[in-house]
């Protein structure tokens, strides 16, 4: 749920790579259209749309004095609003939240809105989009119990499956890397990069004993939160994201705009998320805090494992394979270890219990290697643009292929500075002004 728009220099330079129309004015359009800020509307915030945004207005002392420490440790500006003129300092997390809910696309675009020609088709997985002679008409659709069906399209087809998805349909239907294709038999319809420039957001939980935090990773804990929320609903930290805190800085390997992102949560978090047992959370008051990887140089790929449609695709995100990705992840640890010592927030600290001080060095870039993982924001594997990496043009058109649209994260040309989630939505926003103005509406 947390919303961030993204720094205007991403969209700046989508623009400057030849992408006509997704210039940082461009996108700021889009997303004050889709968005019902809890202010008013300005220059740079939109009133009135189908997602309700709102600034986590229930922040415990624990994110407060972090968002403190933070400023005054790193000559930080304590930013009001990091989606609005300026991105760098320390902040409250904005979220997309709206009457003690997510609003998600499914409740701002769907659920709430009078649809009368929308149908939802559950239970059924995309085998492939159909093409003929050069032009998708339609998809090929495999039922629950095995049966496939086509689904014929009216006009045109919008592909919206995701960074794993989406290059994973086209390549079933032929179109991707001819040589990959081939290897696994099936028909080269476009000889396209699609799977390629796959980059994604990594952190590295830090997690430290605090006295200032209310919440406790218990059972009882939840319990009653949950029955206070039945009781009065809006009352507890269930009504909002669990991050509350958070901020953009500068690494001395940023070349200008933020190049790490810190998180701050009042919980336990686990320090291994890609073990194979389930962890024992901690259940001492804590505050945990991440150390985030916001401008990946390390790009990797999404492959297909066999022909077979419900076959999970190959998935290699290449994570670090670039030196200075983990210099920032590293440099990051270090500049929030300063944050937690310094005096705003130092009284409050008991102990750093994940990774530990014990790690510094050569063994801190190690432990990193370890505990490092993906922030679950995979984009760039249909890369926009209009040079021979792209795979959609700037109308979101793939290239060679009529009729045939990607909507999603697979398009960004380079990940945005900070969580995907509202630039997905922006995407979809500015997707079907795109298609209609094609149509003359």
């Amino acid at each position: 749920m947390i919303f961030v728009r993204g720094n205007r220099e991403n969209f700046d330079s989508w623009e400057a790579e030849g992408n006509k129309g997704w210039g940082y004015q461009d996108v700021l359009t889009s997303y004050k259209r889709m968005e019902d800020w809890q202010g008013p509307a300005s220059e740079y915030r939109g009133k009135g749309g189908p997602i309700k945004v709102l600034e986590n207005g229930d922040i415990c002392d624990a994110a407060k004095s972090f968002i403190a420490a933070g400023a005054d440790e790193l000559n930080l500006p304590v930013n009001p609003d990091y989606n609005g003129e300026s991105q760098d300092g320390m902040h409250v997390i904005q979220e997309n939240t709206g009457n003690n809910l997510r609003y998600s696309t499914s409740r701002g675009y769907l659920t709430e809105a009078d649809l009368p020609t929308l149908e939802v088709q559950q239970r059924g997985t995309v085998s492939r989009v159909v093409i003929e002679n050069g032009r998708a008409v339609g998809v090929e659709v495999i039922e629950a119990k095995g049966e496939r069906r086509i689904v014929r399209a009216r006009k045109e087809v919008i592909l919206s499956a995701g960074a794993f998805g989406s290059p994973q349909i086209l390549m079933l239907s032929g179109v991707g890397p001819a040589g990959h294709l081939q290897e696994k038999g099936i028909k080269v319809v476009a000889d396209l990069p699609v799977g390629d420039n796959l980059h994604d957001h990594l952190f590295v939980p830090m997690t430290y004993s605090v006295d200032n935090s209310p919440h406790r990773s218990t059972a009882a804990h939840f319990g009653s939160a949950i029955v206070k929320d039945r009781l009065k609903p809006g009352s507890t930290f269930l009504s909002h994201s669990v991050f509350e805190a958070g901020g953009f800085a500068h690494t001395s390997l940023s070349t200008g705009v933020p190049d790490m992102q810190f998180f701050a949560i009042p919980w336990s978090y686990p320090p291994f998320q890609d073990e194979q047992v389930r962890l024992r959370p901690d259940t001492r008051p804590s505050l945990s805090v991440f150390s985030t990887l916001i401008r990946p140089k390390s790009r990797g790929t999404v492959r297909l494992a066999s022909a077979d449609p419900l076959a999970a695709p190959l998935i290699d995100v290449q994570a670090l394979a670039e030196p200075d990705d983990l210099k920032v992840l590293v440099e990051g640890i270090e500049m929030l270890r300063a944050v937690m010592a310094n005096s705003a927030i130092a009284k409050h600290v008991k102990e750093e219990y994940e990774p530990g001080p014990a790690f510094s060095g050569q063994r801190l870039k190690d432990e990193v290697l370890r505990r490092v993982t993906t922030v679950y924001h995979p984009v760039g594997s249909c890369r926009m643009g209009i040079d021979e990496r792209a795979v959609v043009d700037p109308e979101l058109r793939v290239n060679g292929i009529e009729g045939l649209r990607v909507a999603d994260a697979s398009i960004m040309p380079s990940i945005i500075g900070g969580n995907t989630n509202a630039p997905s939505m922006m995407i979809g926003e500015k997707a079907g002004t795109i298609i209609l103005e094609g149509l003359g509406a």
